[in-house]
């Protein structure tokens, strides 16, 4: 097992190599970068814009001048009319005075450290901005995954045994239909009905916590921290345990009906014996091992529009302003971090597949 754990980690640096060097051609390519989107603020008569590359008011209205008069121009788009000088002064500034693929390995020298750089436009460093928004992201991903599995898996096992029957058709029915409506149509209808916006005011509509959230006492500070996520958990809970159930529930049926099972009825075992001390731990297998790779999902994937709806800043709404805004230190810096994350997380899933069953050996199979 420890050569196989071995091999699986020298894997993530060339897996972690090619997931930065896709992202990062492809992004570079794409037009509007932050050269192209400081030389639009400063077409735009942006006195900020201009000021940040003169040092003062009386400096950004020369630069405005000459950039009006100038014939300069470059290979941005919006550059013409600005001197070449200031266009490779804001080039500089972002590293584009290099080539890319010098651009590249100096950004990937830095990220082996773990030196993320300092993002383009919110003038902090991007490790600080990931470490400030990470609570939100993770609470979300971590409730919503626990909560998810301890719905599923009893509702999944409780449809196995009943299969066929009206309960096991009604509560089809019922997640096919949850599962088809997107999890932020269900954040609007709980805002609508418990936040205030029509019906009842019995929830917070924005951040993790309260403005007084330092002065409580220990349990005042849980209750109001899982006051204010109630509501954003509960929109991705919601549309999101379907999946799950169903493989449960496939997972007990294929078990059930295995030699074993037949055998172990046949010897006069109570049928609660039979699934719980027998079947459980085979049917499990699958759903309890995958629970790295869905938190993994619903920390990176499914929460970015219920950051949105109810005002949470977490890593969601930073990556999607980041992309918005092509901040590339915030892109590729958190695109390198969660992809270390995910590949490390599917390690651990393939271990948690011999906690379960001890009897599997990747080694062997190796």
């Amino acid at each position: 097992m420890l050569a196989y754990i071995l091999r699986r980690l020298v894997l993530v640096v060339p897996t972690l190599f090619g997931i930065m060097v896709i992202n990062f051609f492809i992004v570079q390519a794409a037009p509007g970068g932050p050269v192209e989107q400081t030389l639009a603020q400063i077409q735009g008569t942006s006195v900020d814009a201009t000021e940040r590359f003169s040092g003062s008011s009386s400096g950004g209205e020369t630069l405005r001048k000459s950039a009006t008069d100038s014939s300069g121009g470059g290979t941005y788009r919006g550059a013409r009319g600005l001197p070449r000088e200031l266009i490779e002064r804001i080039e500089k500034m972002y590293g584009f005075d290099k080539p890319i693929g010098e651009r590249f390995l100096l950004m990937m020298k830095n990220y082996l450290v773990f030196d993320f750089g300092e993002s383009f436009f919110r003038n902090k460093r991007v490790v600080d901005l990931i470490i400030e928004k990470m609570p939100v992201s993770i609470s979300l991903g971590l409730w919503t995954t626990l909560l998810i599995y301890f719905v599923s898996i009893p509702l999944g096992i409780a449809k196995a045994v009943r299969d066929g029957s009206r309960f096991d058709v009604t509560t089809s029915t019922t997640l096919i239909v949850l599962n088809a409506i997107p999890g932020f149509l269900f954040a609007l209808l709980l805002v609508v009905l418990f936040a205030g916006g029509s019906y009842f005011k019995w929830f917070p509509l924005r951040g993790l916590v309260s403005d007084d959230w330092s002065s409580l006492g220990t349990i005042d500070k849980v209750l109001d921290y899982f006051w204010h996520m109630a509501l954003p958990i509960g929109a991705m809970v919601i549309g999101g345990f379907a999946t799950l159930t169903f493989l449960t529930k496939n997972s007990f049926l294929e078990e059930i009906h295995k030699q074993y099972v037949l055998t172990a009825r046949a010897k006069g075992l109570v049928e609660r014996r039979v699934l719980y001390g027998h079947v459980f731990r085979n049917a499990m297998l699958i759903v309890i091992a995958g629970f790295p790779a869905a938190f993994v999902g619903v920390l990176f994937t499914g929460s970015l529009l219920i950051e949105v709806i109810f005002s949470l800043d977490g890593i969601g709404l930073l990556g999607f302003e980041a992309a918005l805004n092509r901040d590339y230190p915030i892109m590729f810096g958190t695109l390198y971090f969660f992809g270390l994350i995910g590949l490390v997380m599917g390690i651990l899933g393939d271990l948690m597949y011999t906690v379960v069953d001890p009897r599997i050996d990747f080694e062997a199979r190796a």
